[in-house]
């Protein structure tokens, strides 16, 4: 059974590997955050369950570091704030909170990175219709179809996948490129080779 698994993790990543188009849409991620962190603008991310927790690790990527000893980058994930994310909850409803802290903090001209496997998730298409509201540059990332943010945001990373783990392994993917890639065209080289 295992070796079924990572025979389909490996057959996600090969065609990931093979769609020239969506590798485009990476690239272009990578140049939206590079142009944002040169303005001295942010990335934010949302998601929720382990969708919030790439967001978080992805964050901190670039915020810390990836592979360089180099200055912090504006990176949050916007689910950290506990308290923030359970009064707006309660007060709101949980659809709404993302979108009042992208109301809050996004400014034209950040990235905001909407991760969502099913792409239909409430409180990230509120996310999307805020950060556009913004002047935010929205990135989903989402599994095959896009889902519903596909049609919201500039620029889609959609996992060629419907089974959840394997579209969250294509983002984690995916996304530590975007934050290699970042790093090296704002700092140099990396110790990639």
């Amino acid at each position: 059974m295992s070796r079924e698994r990572i025979q389909a993790a490996i057959d996600v990543k090969q065609r990931i590997l093979n769609d020239d188009a969506l590798l485009d849409r990476v690239q272009a991620a990578t140049q939206a955050c590079v142009t944002t962190f040169r303005a001295d603008g942010k990335v934010l991310f949302c998601g929720n369950g382990g969708s919030a927790a790439d967001a978080q690790h992805l964050a901190a990527e670039l915020s810390g570091r990836f592979y360089l000893d180099r200055p912090p980058l504006f990176a949050e994930a916007m689910h950290v704030n506990t308290s923030f994310l359970t009064a707006v909850s309660n007060d709101y409803g949980y659809d709404h909170a993302f979108s009042r802290l992208t109301t809050a903090m996004g400014r034209a001209g950040d990235v905001l990175f909407l991760i969502s496997t099913s792409g239909n998730s409430r409180n990230v298409l509120a996310a999307a219709v805020a950060g556009k509201r913004a002047g935010c540059t929205l990135v989903a990332m989402t599994g095959a179809s896009g889902g519903e943010l596909g049609h919201l945001v500039d620029i889609l990373i959609n996992i060629p996948s419907t089974d959840t783990p394997r579209i969250q392994e294509g983002h984690l993917l995916l996304g530590h490129i975007i934050c290699e890639d970042v790093e090296r065209i704002l700092f140099g080289q990396t110790t990639y080779s």
